[in-house]
């Protein structure tokens, strides 16, 4: 870091986007000039001030959503003051507050000055490493489900009419495991009532294979050339823009705020993974950089500084990994995407749209040990777990916001079943665990760790914690 951004970063609103300034990436994703730091910090400030579709509950609904918890929450909850509940129901719901402000406004919503609350992409995007917040990384204890569930009990003793999230919680599920979103499926149904110009036309609801999904890092979106785990959209601006498809906004409002999501772009594209913050063996992790370097790299890439990262699509024969991600979206779909204007389609810069990908795409492995739970659909606790597939368990839940230094991720415990509701009457409770034997969660695949010895297993999983 040059002398003229160390005298920049007491100063800077945004530290981590001063020292992303540094790290801003040309096309292929090497380093370039900091030039394009403003845009990555309007992109931020954009996500985070700007409403673009209607409010999914108002503020007096949250400051009253502690009178639907469960007992004996909602007793605890009424001896304290209206900042402690508030506090409470951060943490109940996976928010968290914002680093750059002290507005006491969460990251993962828009608050407008009327008191609308409307989710944004770090609903999803914006969770915290093992307790410490970080934009751009994997929310994965977002309980949206319960939050809709309960703010709707509120709506309904206010009298306030109920939100299309609302609505559309009762037909499409929001995520059966806390962590997980389907907004896949949303995606796939707002474009469905689009034509390729965006404009909005009427046709009979289509019913769509339902499959919750682990939001993917932000942190190694500089490096990959497209979009989602099956790699069939090519990255743009325009793309990140698809979850907007209300019938409100018709196609001049995206070409109204088309030059916002460049910088949303910028954004995104700005951030790096956090380092790893406990003990490493250095020597185990260097053995282990061989070992990953000659067994995991054709797929995972290289880390040097001179790195690299192959994009490559694996068949879903060779991987094993649960398919109905990958066959929930369709031909037809992904061919409605590719002929409209998210795709540049009939423009100069079309973007090339894979209509039939045969698999997923292994993604870069920066800052895995932060990214916890893995596989796609976040199937899997630990990286210890990933690397031995007969041990990975089949219905665990985690215990803990704290790092699990040995087995390096969540921190979790293994049951047999999932408590009904007589059994376990809270939902978020029971929306923690994670059964595997559910529909789109199978924690099978992956399996080319058994190649290895479990010495050479310890050796990679401490070169991991380097990434």
């Amino acid at each position: 870091m040059n002398g003229e951004c160390k005298k920049m970063l007491p100063r800077c609103s945004f530290p981590m986007l001063c020292i992303a300034a540094m790290l801003i990436t040309t096309q292929d994703g090497r380093s370039a000039d900091h030039t394009d730091a403003a845009a990555a910090e309007r992109g931020y400030r954009f996500l985070t001030e700007n409403a673009l579709i209607p409010p999914d509950f108002n503020q007096t609904t949250f400051e009253e959503v502690w009178q639907a918890w469960p007992e004996p929450l909602r007793s605890q909850a009424a001896k304290l003051s209206p900042a402690e509940r508030r506090k409470m129901s951060y943490e109940r719901y996976g928010l968290t507050l914002r680093a750059d402000d002290n507005s006491g406004k969460p990251l993962q919503y828009v608050v407008t000055p009327d008191g609308g609350w409307t989710m944004n992409c770090f609903a999803c995007h914006g969770g915290t490493v093992y307790g410490t917040p970080v934009a751009g990384a994997p929310n994965n204890r977002f309980a949206l489900q319960t939050l809709t569930e309960e703010t709707f009990a509120i709506k309904m003793r206010q009298g306030t009419p109920p939100s299309r999230m609302d609505l559309g919680a009762i037909a499409i599920p929001l995520g059966t495991t806390n962590g997980t979103t389907n907004a896949v499926v949303f995606g796939m149904g707002l474009m469905d009532q689009r034509d390729e110009q965006l404009n909005w036309i009427l046709v009979a609801p289509k019913s769509f294979t339902n499959h919750d999904m682990d939001a993917p890092p932000w942190w190694y979106f500089y490096k990959r050339p497209s979009m989602y785990i099956d790699g069939f959209a090519e990255k743009g601006h325009r793309g990140l823009m698809q979850f907007t498809l209300i019938p409100e906004n018709g196609p001049d409002f995206y070409r109204r705020y088309e030059e916002n999501f460049r910088d949303v772009l910028s954004y995104i594209t700005s951030l790096r993974a956090p380092k790893y913050t406990d003990v490493v063996d250095h020597s185990l992790a260097e053995n282990g950089k061989q070992l990953f370097n000659a067994n995991c790299s054709e797929c995972h890439g290289t880390y040097e500084s001179d790195w690299s990262y192959p994009n490559r699509r694996v068949p879903i024969d060779e991987i094993g990994t649960d398919p109905v991600r990958l066959t929930a979206l369709t031909v037809a779909g992904r061919k409605k995407y590719a002929n409209s204007w998210f795709a540049h389609a009939g423009e100069h810069d079309a973007q090339e749209t894979l209509i039939d990908p045969v698999g997923y795409v292994a993604p870069p492995l920066d800052g895995v040990w932060a990214s916890a739970p893995y596989l796609h659909n976040g199937s899997v606790p630990t990286l210890w777990h990933l690397l031995h597939p007969e041990q990975r368990p089949q219905v665990w839940r985690p215990v803990s916001s704290q790092l699990d230094t040995e087995k390096v991720g969540l921190t979790i415990e293994e049951v047999r079943e999932v408590p009904d509701g007589d059994a376990e009457l809270d939902a978020v409770v029971r929306r923690s665990y994670f059964d595997t034997q559910r529909f789109g969660k199978s924690n099978v695949g992956h399996n080319f760790p058994n190649r290895l010895s479990e010495a050479e297993k310890s050796a990679v999983l401490e070169y991991l914690k380097t990434l």
